[in-house]
């Protein structure tokens, strides 16, 4: 115990002990004191680090991992929708309208109804429809966006108090989805989810304050103890951003998680926002908190035809149309923001689903190591939906890491009616690649991009291994059938990128990721020893115990 025989200040015994450290090694035993790893080994070997006050924990043969890690997730507009109209464990339309009639009866003096996480896969080609929205609420706008925040339902009084009409044009980086006469519908893509948006009240102080707090409970209750958070916005006079929020929380002690803030690039303006980058940069870096990257938004999503790709999307009779989808940043424009971000040493965190904006991002990071070098800055590129087998060996060669969200990697709605028949052949075979990302030796971090899908990495973790949906999952389909089974990795590999790659990917893995002597004890019980299960069964494991530097922020009640 640090060479003075000091008493522990907690033990774990009787346990499996997963260090997930270089070697894989497993332990019975772990004493941890001030916060940080002070001994691994068997029970023998802590016994004579218990003392009077040190807490033990008998493991009866439970697992003891590192803390998950997160790499991209929006826990505080999650934590919000929580707290506002939210659909995200519902599925059915009927479902969703009993719930915003509910909502908006409950308090007639909300000018608004606002909340969201309805599921494409409920509606005929993923977009519902004003006409059902107005049925229940008439007098108040509605907004309500997706799960995966691409597209948002919207009732007709909020149309009209925007002015979105039949001669409203689309936005150059979004759709008006329209009925057969050109009158808006009721669901909006992308960049026109700004028409209503940008009218949006913005939320109270105090709800985005109970949001950082009501997202780090639910996610540490999962066994995360780290994060980094995919979009964190600086607000104004007027209202509180999820920058101030965090901020706030680490100041106060509340944010007991460790957060990474990636800072949102606005694609509407250029290079001259990098400085308010630097000032933030500056003011966010306080206890567990550091906003430390920029989240660049190159495309949007296959479902709805924005995910930016090579060759053009088909139609439903499996003809070529002249859609690419929409790449965000000019791709000239985002080579030169990503080698000024990366020379201030800053990381670019991206969100890059087709194949064509994939290319574009490793474009940009290529661009930047040419002009700045090889760095330590950890770029790393999200969702990776369809990367072109070309690509597949750059993420190497440019020290791009690759965060996937395995979640999506499996047969359901919107995969085998709302992607696959418009993708075609072979294209929708090179979905989710992360069997091949990890023979071309890319680095894999894992993320649940939650609220977008479940937040559960056991969840996460279960499709990653099987490639189908958890069991019980509410929007799985086509259950028994493994999607591109020759894309699966096993589960040592899995719990890797879900502890020290994400933890690689937050600057966080000299002091996090791994049981190692030294290390901050951030530390995860699970119930049951993963590796004596049957994969099929990944999914049914619960986390019991979370610990930040050995303090317990979770405990379910059969802990």
């Amino acid at each position: 115990m640090g060479g003075n025989g000091s008493a522990a200040d907690l033990v774990f015994v009787n346990g499996a002990v997963y260090t997930v450290d270089a070697m894989r090694s497993w332990a019975q035993a772990v004493a941890v004191r001030d916060g940080r790893v002070a001994l691994v080994g068997t029970d023998e070997d802590v016994r004579a680090a218990i003392g009077q006050g040190t807490e033990v924990i008998d493991l009866a043969g439970r697992m003891l991992i590192p803390g998950f890690q997160d790499a991209h997730v929006h826990p505080v507009s999650a934590g919000i929708d929580m707290l506002q109209c939210d659909l995200h464990e519902l599925d059915s339309k009927d479902a969703y309208l009993a719930a915003i009639a509910a909502y908006a009866d409950a308090d007639p003096n909300e000018p608004w109804i606002l909340g969201g996480g309805w599921s494409m896969d409920v509606f005929p080609r993923g977009c519902p429809s004003k006409t059902d929205l107005d049925r229940v609420v008439r007098d108040r706008p509605v907004f309500l966006p997706n799960r995966d925040g691409h597209s948002a339902w919207v009732n007709s009084a909020a149309l009209e108090r925007a002015g979105v009409s039949s001669v409203t044009l689309d936005p150059a980086d979004g759709r008006i989805e329209r009925d057969a006469d050109g009158a808006p519908s009721g669901t909006l893509h992308e960049g026109a989810m700004d028409f209503v948006g940008h009218l949006v009240p913005p939320p109270r102080p105090d709800l985005v304050s109970r949001g950082v707090l009501k997202g780090q409970a639910h996610l540490q209750a999962l066994g995360i103890t780290a994060w980094q958070d995919a979009i964190v916005q600086s607000g104004s006079a007027d209202w509180t951003g999820s920058f101030e929020a965090y901020v706030e929380a680490a100041e106060e002690g509340a944010l007991t998680a460790r957060v990474i803030g990636a800072l949102w690039w606005d694609r509407n303006a250029g290079l001259e926002q990098i400085d308010g980058f630097i000032a933030m940069r500056e003011r966010g870096a306080i206890g567990r908190f550091a906003a430390t990257s920029v989240k660049i938004m190159q495309d949007g999503v296959c479902e709805n035809f924005t995910a930016a790709v090579l060759d053009p999307y088909l139609d439903a009779d499996g003809r070529a149309t002249d859609n690419r989808g929409i790449s965000f940043v000019d791709p000239e424009l985002l080579k030169e923001a990503v080698t000024r971000l990366d020379a201030l040493e800053f990381q670019v965190h991206f969100h890059a689903l087709g194949d064509r904006a994939v290319r574009e991002s490793l474009d940009a990071v290529e661009a930047a190591r040419q002009a700045n070098g090889l760095s330590d800055t950890r770029p790393h590129l999200a969702h990776l939906q369809v990367i072109h087998p070309d690509d597949l060996s750059r993420f190497r060669s440019l020290g791009a890491i690759a965060n996937v969200q395995p979640l999506w990697a499996a047969h359901e709605t919107q995969m085998d009616e709302l992607t696959i028949p418009f993708l075609g052949e072979p294209r929708w075979m090179w979905q989710y690649p992360f069997a091949s990302l990890v023979r071309n030796g890319a680095t894999l971090a894992m993320g649940s991009d939650w609220p977008v899908s479940s937040s559960d990495p056991l969840e996460e973790i279960h499709v990653a291994v099987n490639r189908v949906m958890p069991p019980n999952y509410p929007y799985g389909a086509n259950r028994d059938e493994a999607f591109l089974p020759d894309e699966r990795l096993d589960l040592a590999t899995s719990i890797a990128a879900f502890t020290t790659g994400s933890a690689f990917a937050n600057h966080l893995d000299r002091e996090t990721g791994s049981i190692e002597v030294g290390k901050f004890a951030d530390l995860a019980v699970l119930d049951r020893n993963l590796f004596a299960h049957p994969s099929e069964e990944i999914a049914e494991a619960r986390c019991q115990m979370t610990f930040v530097e050995g303090k317990r922020v979770f405990a379910s009640a059969d802990a």
